[in-house]
């Protein structure tokens, strides 16, 4: 086995392959994650799947206030997720600036919620974009704690 981020066999990096399926018969919705793990502190940046993927960086809390976060955000676009209120951030802006300038990012999207602690979070990616020297477009979505997209 290779050496995981954390030692954890829970953190093996691995592609989610699955059929078209949005289980129209049940009115379930299908989970749009392709890959794992999710946590920036855990996806090296050389997972096969961040090669040439529209990067979605998304604040812990997103997911939870957006109800339709997977239909919306998830699907299509590689996601990483982290709070930069909680966690030790000090490594965000180069492990995403390698993840950028390894793997061909195609996009990045950055959801954070309306709250300032979470403008740090854009931040990284701003700086990061900037830190791998590469054009990549970006896009920073603001979800308010209502659940609303406020841009």
């Amino acid at each position: 086995m290779a050496n995981l981020a954390c030692g954890c066999p829970g953190s093996q990096v691995r592609t989610i392959n699955k059929a078209e399926n949005n289980n129209e018969s049940t009115g379930r919705l299908s989970s749009e994650l392709r890959q794992w793990p999710t946590q920036l502190h855990l996806v090296p940046p050389t997972a096969p799947y961040l090669q040439n993927a529209h990067l979605l960086i998304a604040a812990d809390c997103t997911p939870f206030a957006y109800a339709d976060f997977h239909r919306d955000f998830i699907k299509g676009r590689v996601l990483v997720n982290a709070c930069p209120k909680l966690d030790d951030s000090s490594p965000y802006v180069e492990k995403l600036a390698a993840m950028i300038a390894q793997n061909d990012i195609q996009s990045v999207t950055v959801t954070i919620m309306e709250v300032p602690c979470c403008r740090g979070l854009a931040m990284f990616a701003q700086q990061a974009i900037a830190q791998s020297g590469k054009d990549v477009p970006l896009d920073i979505v603001i979800i308010g704690v209502d659940g609303q997209r406020r841009n």
